[in-house]
């Protein structure tokens, strides 16, 4: 974890040990909008649905902050709940979000959800797609989370077993077994991606 994101964390953490729950979801998500917000538009594959998904995201972290545990980083956190907005949103789209957040706070909560939307969509609008990535475009969806997770925000195996599990709670056997697994199914999409990259003239076929 590097430094700037390790004193991030930490001052999550401070916001929340003094029961400053508003503050502390605030400033998470903040520091991870860039990339939740690339991340879901990944997984959906599509810039609308993916805002969609980041306002019922930020409500869960809103509502579940007092109730975390910390039994993995806020950033793995975050990711988790990202991935299990996302499946609900493809599953109902028309779910609306904010529901579970009293109603004192909505206004607050959306504010802040339309702040940290628009700041990341003028940034993403700078970004060029180069052809690898829309090779990695055509990848199934968990194939392109799991690339994210790793490749892009390299985040350890049991981080990643934990999101793409979509449970924070999972005990160390599950976690053991799930990473074992994970990684197999990486070094598959990795095959996967050189042969499509070779096929597309990107790479030059082995002799």
């Amino acid at each position: 974890m590097s430094d700037q994101r390790a004193d991030l964390e930490q001052a999550v953490r401070s916001a929340w040990d003094a029961k400053d729950y508003d503050s502390a979801a605030t400033l998470a998500i903040e520091t991870y909008a860039d990339e939740i917000l690339s991340f879901l538009s990944a997984r959906l594959r599509s810039g609308t649905d993916a805002q969609e998904a980041f306002s019922m995201f930020a409500e869960d972290l809103w509502a579940g902050l007092p109730r975390f545990a910390w039994r993995c980083s806020m950033r793995t956190w975050a990711y988790t709940l990202a991935r299990n907005a996302a499946s609900r949103y493809a599953t109902s789209p028309h779910q609306r979000a904010a529901r579970n957040v009293a109603l004192s706070k909505v206004e607050r909560l959306s504010a802040l959800v339309e702040r940290v939307r628009t700041a990341t969509q003028v940034h993403q609008r700078t970004e060029v797609k180069d052809r690898f990535r829309a090779l990695r475009e055509r990848l199934e969806p968990d194939d392109q989370m799991l690339l994210i997770l790793r490749v892009d925000r390299d985040l350890p195996w049991r981080d990643i077993a934990l999101t793409m599990a979509g449970d924070g709670d999972l005990d160390d056997d599950a976690v053991l077994r799930d990473s074992v697994r994970l990684r197999k199914a990486f070094e598959r999409i990795k095959a996967e991606l050189k042969r499509m990259a070779q096929e597309e003239g990107l790479l030059a076929p082995r002799s």
